[in-house]
């Protein structure tokens, strides 16, 4: 993507990316802490305080939940870069795999036909349990929307397809 943007420094991309994560209120207990050991982290690599700065403005922005809360956010073409690789690596033959995990480790259950997929407004609601499979409806499925880059619409839109695909054959299985 950073390529068909014509983005030839990628530095700030590959970093907001590979750290999206570490400040996220699913994965760790003290986002505060987390934050300040990350921009320990990055000065110490050598990071100007201004890199830094849009470095968090990308990661504290960028997810699905936040667009929940406060609506879609502003950002650089960088950042909208990593927005649409991490809703990408949501996706597709992965996403199906990083759903299924998250919903062992939530012990949410697998599929409930009588459990009907929701709308979320907030984060808490988006945080609320549900079933695997309809997680493929609340949210993964309305992902390709949200895209910045033509680029990220086109991968999103063949990884959705394959979902589909692989969801016909799971309620064939399902009913037998």
């Amino acid at each position: 993507m950073a390529a068909e943007e014509k983005i030839t420094d990628t530095t700030l991309i590959q970093t907001a990316s590979y750290l999206h994560d570490v400040i996220d209120d699913k994965v760790v207990e003290n986002v505060d802490s987390e934050k300040e050991n990350l921009k320990k982290f990055l000065k110490k690599l050598e990071f100007s305080s201004a890199d830094i700065q849009d470095i968090f403005f990308i990661i504290e922005n960028m997810s699905y939940s936040k667009e929940l809360e406060f609506g879609k956010v502003d950002l650089s073409i960088e950042g909208k870069i990593v927005q649409d690789a991490d809703r990408i690596d949501a996706l597709g033959a992965i996403g199906i795999l990083r759903t299924a995990y998250y919903g062992g480790h939530t012990e949410s259950p697998l599929y409930d036909p009588n459990v009907k997929p929701k709308e979320f407004k907030t984060k808490k609601d988006y945080r609320e349990k549900s079933t695997v499979i309809n997680h493929f409806y609340e949210k993964l499925f309305k992902l390709p929307l949200s895209m910045n880059t033509a680029a990220g619409l086109n991968e999103a839109n063949k990884r959705v397809e394959f979902m589909k695909e692989f969801l016909k054959r799971f309620y064939k299985e399902w009913e037998l």
